[in-house]
């Protein structure tokens, strides 16, 4: 998005003086300067439609407030994007609260939203990171199924998939390796009858609708819930942890980008409920907007750009 600058109309005049285009000259030199020693904030994000809509959010309200930013597109999973992370590729990443504890830290789960991010911020502090503000927003895997698999088995929780003799679950590649997915439903909720589906380039509704499986991972802020097709049972085990997003910054980039920053970044976490986040993925899944249009139009409409 290109950034709109205030612009004061000159006033006519009859000649401009050598004294004043020098001090013009000396002024913008002052800013380019200020502006190649400012930071340079590479922003990172996951592979999936909210992962890309974040990273847009974010990077387009720091570059509206005169930041240096630059995108590193796509890094794939949680655990790649940590890598970048850590590797200095990027320094700003917005992440899951509980992905962090649980599947990067390898945590035992927290038992309020609040303690989860509590201790992911201790554990990205001993990185040479940082979390900034989470979002009101929460975003899970699921167990979606088919609201009539729900009704034709009586299906309300996640421990009731016990009642099935087996049951194939559809879930991204990772899902298999971590406790936040096909490892929680196997140790903590002893469910030895699923059979695991890695997804490819199949999506789980259409998995789910041809009942090619029974459950399927669909992220709570998915618009395929706002069809009405689908529910996720409840997770009383709470395998998939308190999952709101912070943007987890290099310490460094905080320092040197000071209260400016910060306030930028808190200002646009703010701003994402649950509501805004499911009409977002939707503009994009649905609607076939781009990441870039729809958190333009976003930022625009909540004045942050």
């Amino acid at each position: 998005m290109i950034r709109k600058h205030t612009r004061r109309a000159a006033k006519a005049a009859f000649a401009i003086s050598l004294g004043v285009a020098i001090v013009l000259g000396g002024t913008a030199t002052v800013a380019s300067a200020r502006h190649a020693a400012s930071p340079t904030i590479v922003v990172g994000n996951k592979n999936f439609t909210e992962e890309y809509l974040l990273g847009q959010l974010y990077g387009q309200a720091l570059k509206a407030k005169g930041f240096h930013v630059k995108f590193s597109g796509s890094l794939g999973s949680s655990e790649l994007a940590d890598t970048a992370l850590t590797s200095g590729k990027i320094n700003f990443l917005p992440e899951y609260t509980g992905v962090i504890v649980l599947d990067i830290a390898k945590q035992k789960s927290p038992k309020t939203a609040a303690a989860t991010f509590a201790a992911a911020k201790a554990f990205e502090e001993t990185r040479g990171l940082t979390l900034l503000n989470a979002t009101p927003f929460y975003d899970a895997d699921t167990v979606a199924v088919l609201k009539s698999t729900a009704q034709k088995y009586g299906l309300k929780t996640i421990g009731d998939l016990k009642k099935l003799s087996s049951w194939r679950y559809a879930g991204y590649p990772e899902c298999d390796k971590r406790i936040t997915c096909l490892l929680g439903l196997k140790q903590i909720y002893g469910l030895t009858n699923v059979k695991f589906v890695q997804l490819g380039s199949i999506s789980v509704e259409t998995l789910l609708d041809s009942h090619k499986v029974i459950g399927g991972d669909i992220f709570s802020t998915e618009s395929a819930f706002a069809t009405g097709k689908y529910v996720a049972l409840t997770d009383t085990k709470h395998i998939f942890g308190f999952q709101n997003v912070a943007p987890v910054v290099s310490q460094k980039i905080v320092a040197a980008g000071g209260a400016k920053f910060t306030a930028a970044v808190n200002a646009v976490s703010a701003k994402l409920t649950i509501a805004a986040m499911i009409a977002m993925n939707k503009a994009v899944d649905v609607d076939k907007k781009t990441p870039s249009a729809v958190a333009a139009a976003f930022l625009k409409a909540n004045g942050l750009a």
